[in-house]
């Protein structure tokens, strides 16, 4: 990834490569305004001229492609990872909450306004209905949570990166799907008002034709079929479509429920069923998209492929965004890519379930600032970190050690052992980090 580099006063100029921007620090012809995205400031003037610029978004529903290109160069390329955890963190809150009401605790007031109100009040011996008006406790254009952090997100960095180059002009990548057309092609008319269930005679059937009438533990059609409850019963599943699967009397026995059998190992890995969620949220992104970014040009998945054939590209999200460039032909891409994830820092339920990673009993005390550790011996929670000649992220701490994890969210132990904790002693600090965890030059997939 190229270096962005600004003029004395505050313009841009165009990228440069490391080299160079090295020689200008050690020069003091320059000095470092941002680490991430790693940008410069000139100290002197300069004459030289600009070249416009173009920054490629590939929008996805879990990743986002970013390009940048100049001419016939790639200057830069990666993905953008936003967090997917935010729902169910809300739920677990909402569990949380909910058990407080039996409890004597300190009183929260209420987040939300009802939209109507009713109250009976005694007056004169009569009972009185009385309704206050009409109040909306929300704004139209109101996503859920989960949705409007990835959206804030995806346009915090694309305002970013086309805030550091020159004669910039942002091209996007969006999507729109018709859901109910895709799980029917043939649907029209008063269809569309019907729900996924109708005209089946209940669930059961409806999960059975959705699998095609197939086991999907042995791929046999012709068997008797069960519905299997992905997440058990016991273990608190739903009798949801999406907590169902067809499953044959064969392969629906006691051992396959057992730790360790496919069954058991379905529950713990969540499992997916085909569904429908995140186009949705495609749409409502396109929408937003048009907003924000009116005079930016509009491209569409269709587009996107042959434009990436003929340059003879992969199918990665990144690739997408350097064929929506605008670019004809590459002479110069480089072989890495960044990555840039997102990552929660903070804790901010009141009382835990389960122990968190380095306690060994629940806090059950509702003392906020005592449910996470957040630096230990001056390092802190998501420092960039050198271990073991590899780069990491401080992800937790124990009394006497903590534990790293690379961007890929794995484990960097010690080598020959097979324990996730490390020692404070094996660990360099690179630089402290907010939310978020960039990696400028990582390998791409076809490096």
């Amino acid at each position: 990834m190229r270096v962005f580099v600004k003029s004395m006063r505050g313009s841009n100029l165009d990228p440069c490569k490391n080299q160079k921007a090295r020689q200008l620090l050690k020069e003091k012809k320059a000095k470092i305004i941002s680490y991430k995205p790693f940008t410069i400031q000139m100290l002197i003037a300069t004459g030289e001229t600009t070249h416009e610029s173009h920054v490629g978004i590939d929008l996805g529903a879990k990743y986002t492609g970013v390009a940048i290109t100049q001419e016939d160069r790639v200057l830069a390329k990666g993905n953008i990872e936003c967090r997917q955890d935010i729902k169910g963190l809300l739920e677990t809150k909402k569990i949380y909450r909910r058990s407080r009401r039996s409890r004597k605790t300190r009183y929260r007031k209420c987040k939300f306004k009802h939209k109507t109100t009713r109250v009976y009040s005694n007056k004169k011996g009569k009972w009185v209905k009385k309704k206050t008006p009409f109040t909306s406790p929300r704004p139209k254009s109101w996503l859920p949570p989960s949705l409007e952090s990835r959206t804030q997100n995806v346009f915090f960095w694309i305002d970013t990166f086309t805030s550091l180059l020159p004669k910039v002009t942002l091209h996007i990548e969006v999507g729109k799907f018709d859901v109910q057309k895709m799980k029917n092609p043939g649907i029209q008319g008063k269809s569309y008002q019907e729900g996924d269930t109708f005209g089946y005679h209940d669930v059961r059937y409806y999960v059975f034709a959705r699998d095609n009438y197939t086991c999907q533990v042995c791929k046999k059609k012709g068997n008797i079929l069960n519905t299997h409850h992905i997440i058990y019963r016991s273990h608190g599943g739903s009798d949801a479509p999406s907590n169902l699967i067809s499953v044959c009397t064969d392969c629906h026995t006691s051992d396959n429920h057992k730790r360790g059998r496919i069954l058991w190992n379905w529950m713990e890995k969540r499992k997916k069923v085909p569904t429908y969620k995140e186009p949705p949220f495609m749409n409502a992104l396109r929408i937003r998209t048009f907003r924000r970014y009116p005079d930016a040009r509009i491209i569409y998945g269709s587009e996107t492929t042959p434009r990436r054939k003929e340059l003879h590209l992969e199918k990665t999200h990144y690739n997408d965004a350097i064929a929506i460039s605008g670019i004809q032909h590459i002479k110069e891409n480089p072989p890495t890519i960044f990555y840039i994830k997102q990552f929660r820092k903070k804790k901010r339920s009141l009382h835990e379930a389960t122990a968190r990673k380095g306690r060994k009993n629940k806090n059950l005390t509702q003392k906020r600032n005592k449910k996470n550790t957040k630096e230990m011996k001056g390092i802190h929670l998501n420092d960039t970190v050198r271990i073991f000649g590899k780069i990491g992220f401080v992800s937790g701490f124990t009394n006497v050690g903590l534990y790293v994890k690379d961007i890929h969210n794995a484990y960097i132990t010690k080598p020959g052992k097979t324990y996730k904790q490390v020692s404070f002693k094996d660990v360099t600090v690179e630089n402290h980090n907010n939310n978020w965890q960039f990696i400028s030059h990582l390998a791409s997939d076809g490096a």
